[in-house]
């Protein structure tokens, strides 16, 4: 495993919840916490619960070659994204294969922060950057607390918070908390309305232990990281490299999934061209090796990561998380599965260690397809 590099202000907070601070992207991140996981869950479905993100990396990038920069190196048109404004993004490689996933942020005219996982963003960034007029600045003292659920809004509003009922979905604004400079961003990995809350890292545990005794009244509660999975698994929120094949690898090719098949098309703007791997993006069109997919299970066992998807007595997929909801009463999962077999209705069967389980496929995402929830306004 790679050792830790990068450190949370927020680790000692973590360790008294009984967290080990496994690695995620460097740095120790709370896999898990010594209480109740699904009281989390609940606490950001109903109410609302924060957790610790920052170990998503965030780049700056200023100067006049800024934007064509991150244009290069991403799926979407970024002379359209206004200042205070956010867009969810793709990055691919020269064989057109899905290299990592980022927000971009336009913080000025020529100022931009790009937040992305544990993939190649910042290499791809520094490689559009070669040659041009452009800083390229990875800050790990920001910190990016993630304050979600349908209650988000109305704590921070309690707090003073100017504007966040009126604030929209992927916007920011640079304010205070709790007497401390922050941007909040209304995004998220949850699919819930929520807020993320980037601080300086001298900042980060006066907001979080302040987060705690307000939030504690209310219900508002932290939450470990991996409540992540119980969410992004009903709202259809890829995390690479868990869904990918570089996590379950082709039999004959080597690793890289095209953005049709795990259906993150739509963040190619239309009619781009001249972003890295465009070329391959659009002659893979209608190449698709599987399909990412959803699976509802019979009873209430969820899936286990890496479970074999089975139809016909052959193995035809993998589910690659799956989940119980007690709040919704579903039992449901993402999985890679065959193109043929990605069709509502699909009778197949998830071989669990301790035996099979029935289940269909489901188009994703099950909560709240339509988004109304995340984008909710007022």
């Amino acid at each position: 495993m790679t050792a830790s590099w990068r450190f949370s202000a927020i680790a000692d907070r973590h360790r008294a919840m009984g967290s080990n601070l496994e690695d995620w992207g460097g740095m120790g991140t709370a896999w898990s916490y010594d209480k109740d996981q699904t009281e989390e869950y609940m606490a950001i479905r109903t109410n609302a619960g924060f957790m610790d993100v920052s170990g998503l990396h965030k780049v700056h990038l200023v100067g006049p070659h800024a934007a064509h920069v991150i244009d290069r190196a991403t799926t979407r048109n970024v002379e359209k994204i206004k200042p205070g404004r956010s867009s969810y993004a793709c990055m691919l490689n020269d064989e057109g294969k899905f290299v990592d996933d980022c927000v971009i942020y336009r913080m000025g005219p020529n100022s931009w922060m790009v937040v992305h996982g544990t993939g190649a963003g910042h290499e791809q960034l520094t490689m559009a950057a070669t040659g041009r007029d452009v800083d390229v600045r990875f800050d790990d003292t920001l910190h990016d607390i993630s304050l979600q659920g349908p209650k988000a809004v109305d704590f921070l509003e309690e707090q003073g918070v100017p504007g966040i009922r009126d604030q929209i979905y992927f916007s920011h604004q640079h304010t205070t908390l709790f007497d401390k400079p922050v941007t909040i961003s209304r995004t998220g990995y949850t699919g819930e309305r929520g807020y993320e809350i980037f601080c300086r890292g001298q900042d980060a545990l006066h907001i979080w232990d302040t987060l705690v005794e307000k939030g504690k009244p209310k219900g508002i509660i932290p939450t470990r990281f991996t409540t992540l999975d119980l969410l992004r698994a009903e709202s259809y929120l890829l995390f690479y490299p868990f869904d990918n094949s570089e996590t379950y690898p082709f039999a004959d090719e080597k690793a890289g999934d095209t953005l049709w098949e795990l259906g993150l098309d739509f963040t190619v703007s239309p009619g781009k061209t001249g972003f890295r791997g465009a070329e391959e993006h659009y002659r893979l069109k209608g190449k698709e090796r599987f399909k990412i997919y959803g699976v509802k299970l019979e009873g209430e066992e969820p899936a286990e990561e890496g479970a074999p998807l089975m139809k016909d007595g052959k193995q035809v997929g993998v589910v690659t998380i799956g989940m119980y909801s007690p709040l919704n009463e579903w039992n449901v999962g993402i999985a890679r599965m065959p193109v043929d077999c990605a069709v509502d209705g699909t009778q197949m069967t998830v071989k669990n260690a301790g035996g099979d389980i029935k289940c269909v496929a489901h188009s994703l995402p099950f909560y709240d397809p339509d988004k109304k929830r995340r984008t909710a306004k007022g």
